[in-house]
Order: structure tokens, then C-alpha cells, then sequence
């Protein structure tokens, strides 16, 4: 029959007291025999009997080691130590929403027992924020994790869907829009929400907007050339479509060389009217961004003469070539001092975003070609589908159609149907 787990202490004591008492009436008995028939006169494995033995003579001061006492006060200490590093890891991790101050949400602590309960355990994580100011109880914490959720959990669970939807679809948010943009395709959707809830699901699910770089001149002006007066002086303000045009170009570094592209856009609906990609950067690329736009006008039947035409100093806008075009086609043109991106901000707002939405979403590019077809999805997608705060959050497309049903009544163009304007 194995020996029981654990020794009582009366058979214990009684034991050591055989042991000595054998030893004294026979001094020439060793340790080892006198264990052997004491132990097995008693019940007592041998070894486990010599271990007591020695211990009994170190707790007496008889031969040197550490005594009972000291191993359980040490045993005490190492086990307090083990429970304070815990404690310490514990609000180690609950640290982010602990300095908060105020008391967190049920959800948000159940969360955080949640994430760490296989590392520490439920109880020893529910007692250590009780003792720090964040009481909840084990039988709480499991309490909540039976009860149905709430409407509000619910209902944060399908605007998640929506939310993660509308962010990523290649025609709405494209991975670009932050939570304001996002909140207003969901509303034009139908779907009621408000902003805060957009912006604190947003960041549960770790979206954000696109965020604007660096920016870099790019600017080289001709000395000689005869620069145009600035008409717009900073005001970027139209009335009209095809009252004010911004003009700009930018560089955009690809696997086989440097690309260019350039710009045309209409500052009254913010509309890219023209644009152009080029492996190079002569007078052809700007020029041939301001006959597409002119062609846009044209084929829409509208009238350009007198249109400004705003850009910088760069030697390609003043070369002779593109002045005597604008000239041919009755545009006015516009040019602000050298070195100066603010006299021509908005046009440079415009290099900015096709930066960070097109060409850091979605490069590198192997060649121009592969950065011309990248540009003329986003180009689509920046006049049909993004929203713009600067004109109420519409469309550039959305916004000259609302123009032109203004100026003619009787004709009302459907929301995205398309139109001659």
C-alpha cells in the first residue's frame, strides 16, 4: 500500500522520538539503520523518516543548514514577491486607461481581463484594480460576460461593417477618407450616424485618413522670359466654373526614373480638368494638361474666353509656346512671385493630395505608364467621388451640376447622371 501523501504530525513527532530514543539506548546505531526499523515499524518511508531527522537536528542547532522557520518565512517572501511582480505587471498592462483618471466603462475593463486573464488569471487581475480605485469582482466580470450586448454594442457592430466598407471601397473612401469624409458618405448612403460615433469606431478599428507630406519646389523660373501679373493675389475664390483656373506639376520617382505630372484644376468646383504624366518635364507636359482641359470645355460646349489661368514662375508656364496658347484661346494669364507656395496654394493643396491618396497608396510604379494609369483612376475617383469640405462636401461633378440647374431651371440633371457641364 503506497504511503499517504502527507505524514500526520503526531505520527511525525512520534517518529523523531523513536529515532532518538533508539539511537540513545544503542549509541552505536547509525542514522540510516536506525531510520530503516524505526520507519518501517511505523509506517514511515525510511528516506522521508532521515529527512525529518536532519532536519530536526538543524532547527536544534546541531548541524548547519536552514531551519523550518527560515524556509517558511522564506517560502512567504518568495511567494509575496511572485504576487507583487504580477500586481506590478498587471498595472503594468491596465496602465493606458488607469491614468485616464476617471473610472473606464464595464466593457472596456472586462475587455482588458479578457486580453490578459490566460496570462494572470481572473481573480488576482479583478483584486489588484479593486485595490487601485477600479473595483470589479470576478463574479461581476462574469455576470457581464453572460449578459446579451447592449443596443449600443449592437449597433456598433453593424455601423463597424458599414464604416470598414465605406473606408475602403475604391469608389468612396479608397483608404483616404478620415472619419468627417466617412461620416458624410454614410449619411449620403441613408445611413444615420453621428460624427463622434464615426470617429471613436474609427479608431477601435485602427482606421485614419491619409496624411499630407513634405512638400517640395519643384519650381525652376526662367529669368528672361516675361512673366504675366498676379490677377488672383491669393484669393481663391470663383463665382463660376471656368473663371478661375490653378495650374501645377509635381515629380513622382518610379522604378525605371523620375515622372511628372501636371495639372489643371477649376477653382470653382475643384474639378481636375486637365492633367497629364510625362517621363520628362518640357514645355509638352503642362501644355498638353491645358488641351485636355480645354478639350473637357470645349466638348461640354462651354465657353473659356476670358478664364484666369494661375500658376507659378516655372520656366514651362512662361515659355513662349504655352503663353501664346492661352492667348489663342482668349485665357487671361496669371503668375505669383518665385519662391512663394502660397501664391499659388491651392494648386500646390491639389499636388499634395494626389501625393498622399495616389502616389503613397498606391506606389511604387515600375514606369510613367503604370503612374498614368494610377493617376487617371484617382483623377476619376477625385472628380466623381471624393468629397470636398471646401465646397459643402460635394463632388466637383456634383457641384458644377448644381450650378448649371441654378442658372437653368429647366433642366434638372439626376445626381450622377451624366451631363454636358
Amino acid at each position: 500500500m503506497p504511503a499517504p501523501r502527507k505524514y500526520p504530525q503526531e505520527l511525525r513527532e512520534r517518529a523523531l522520538r523513536l529515532v532518538g530514543e533508539a539511537r540513545k539506548e544503542d549509541p552505536e546505531l547509525s542514522l540510516n539503520a536506525a531510520v530503516v526499523r524505526i520507519g518501517q515499524r511505523v509506517g514511515v518511508n525510511p528516506d522521508t523518516l532521515r529527512g525529518w531527522c536532519k532536519q530536526a537536528a538543524i532547527d536544534a542547532g546541531e548541524r548547519p543548514g536552514t531551519t523550518t522557520n527560515d524556509a517558511q518565512r522564506i517560502k512567504a517572501l518568495e511567494a509575496e514577491n511572485r504576487e507583487l511582480k504580477r500586481a506590478n505587471e498587471i498595472l503594468l498592462a491596465a496602465s493606458k486607461f488607469l491614468r485616464a483618471g476617471a473610472r473606464p466603462a464595464t466593457a472596456v475593463v472586462v475587455k482588458f481581463i479578457d486580453d490578459h486573464r490566460g496570462r494572470f488569471g481572473v481573480e488576482p487581475i479583478c483584486r489588484v484594480l479593486t485595490e487601485h480605485g477600479m473595483p470589479i469582482a470576478p463574479s461581476g466580470y462574469y455576470a457581464f460576460k453572460k449578459r446579451p450586448a447592449s443596443a449600443r454594442a449592437v449597433s456598433d457592430a453593424e455601423l463597424a461593417v458599414q464604416i470598414e466598407r465605406v473606408f475602403w471601397d475604391r469608389r468612396l473612401g479608397r483608404g483616404l477618407s478620415g472619419a468627417r469624409k466617412v461620416w458624410r458618405l454614410l449619411h449620403r448612403e441613408g445611413i444615420p450616424v453621428a460624427r463622434c460615433t464615426v470617429e471613436r469606431l474609427m479608431r477601435q478599428q485602427g482606421l485614419r485618413g491619409v496624411r499630407r507630406g513634405r512638400q517640395f519646389v519643384t519650381t525652376r523660373p526662367d529669368d528672361i522670359a516675361t512673366r504675366a501679373p498676379d490677377h488672383v493675389k491669393r484669393e481663391f475664390h470663383a463665382e463660376r466654373p471656368n473663371e478661375l483656373w490653378v495650374v501645377d506639376f509635381t515629380y513622382v520617382p518610379t522604378w525605371s526614373g523620375m515622372a511628372f505630372t501636371a495639372f489643371v484644376t477649376d477653382v470653382f468646383s475643384r474639378r481636375i480638368v486637365g492633367w497629364r504624366t510625362m517621363d520628362r518635364m518640357p514645355t509638352d507636359l503642362p501644355l498638353d494638361a491645358l488641351e485636355m482641359a480645354l478639350w473637357v470645355r470645349d466638348r461640354a460646349g462651354e465657353d473659356v474666353t476670358g478664364v484666369i489661368q494661375h500658376s507659378d514662375a516655372g520656366s514651362q508656364y512662361t515659355a513662349l509656346r504655352y503663353t501664346e496658347r492661352l492667348a489663342q484661346v482668349g485665357a487671361v494669364a496669371s503668375i505669383g512671385t518665385v519662391g512663394d507656395s502660397y501664391d499659388n496654394a491651392l494648386a500646390e493643396t491639389v499636388v499634395g493630395l494626389y501625393k498622399a491618396e495616389c502616389v503613397k497608396i498606391d506606389g511604387p510604379f515600375r514606369s510613367a505608364d503604370d503612374l498614368e494609369l494610377a493617376t487617371l483612376s484617382w483623377v476619376h475617383w477625385f472628380n466623381e467621388n471624393r468629397l470636398h469640405s471646401s465646397i459643402g462636401y460635394l463632388t466637383p461633378t456634383e457641384k458644377e451640376n448644381q450650378y448649371y440647374r441654378e442658372i437653368n431651371p429647366q433642366r434638372q440633371p439626376a445626381l450622377g447622371e451624366l451631363t454636358l457641364h
